[in-house]
């Protein structure tokens, strides 16, 4: 099987409802309403596929200096899943919607900060060249499929929150620290991926 393939098989398709797509992660603290929010999953369409990743800007209000993929919050009206994920990425890596062929989705993810994220995963071509919009992010890197689907690449770690602990995932990588929300995205998707016929 082609990853083409796999990503028609084993993501959600793009016209699922998206009140009909499972919840991951964390409900927020004291039950309040998690505030939506769309991210893209950029894949680059070559024989060792690598996932886009940014490192928001260190004077960010929220989620400053950490690794995550681009997107953000769903609060234009009218606006689909798929239109939010691929405008945030225009904004913050340059990366033009003309230039993703959207693929499927993942499940949504509640974070600990109260988003419910939904995962837009797209094939990019290899060779775009990252402009990061430097208000919003601090660099753009990636991390291979390899590595993602690599099981000794993978740890728990404990995280204190608001005086709440919580348990994580942590993707190893040399140079950034991916953990939370973004390594739960890239465990879910290497999962589907790798899983028997």
């Amino acid at each position: 099987m082609t990853l083409d393939e796999a990503f028609r098989r084993r993501l959600f398709s793009l016209d699922t409802p998206i009140s009909e797509l499972p919840v991951g992660g964390y409900r927020p603290e004291g039950g309040g309403r998690p505030r939506p929010a769309a991210v893209l999953v950029p894949v680059t369409a070559e024989s060792d596929p690598r996932i886009l990743l940014t490192v928001r800007a260190a004077h960010l209000a929220k989620h400053a200096g950490q690794v995550a993929f681009p997107g953000g919050g769903r609060d234009r009206p009218g606006e689909t899943v798929v239109q939010t994920a691929l405008r945030e990425a225009h904004e913050e890596t340059g990366l033009a919607p003309e230039r993703v062929r959207p693929a499927g989705l993942l499940g949504r993810y509640d974070t600990i900060t109260g988003f419910r994220m939904t995962a837009v995963v797209g094939w990019i071509d290899p060779a775009f060249e990252p402009e990061p919009d430097r208000n919003e992010v601090d660099a753009v890197f990636s991390v291979s499929l390899s590595h993602i689907l690599d099981p000794t690449a993978w740890r728990r770690d404990r995280v204190q929150w608001r005086q709440r602990s919580f348990e994580i995932l942590t993707l190893d990588h040399p140079e950034h620290r991916i953990w939370g929300a973004t390594a739960a995205l890239l465990k879910d998707l290497g999962e589907r991926l790798d899983a028997d016929d």
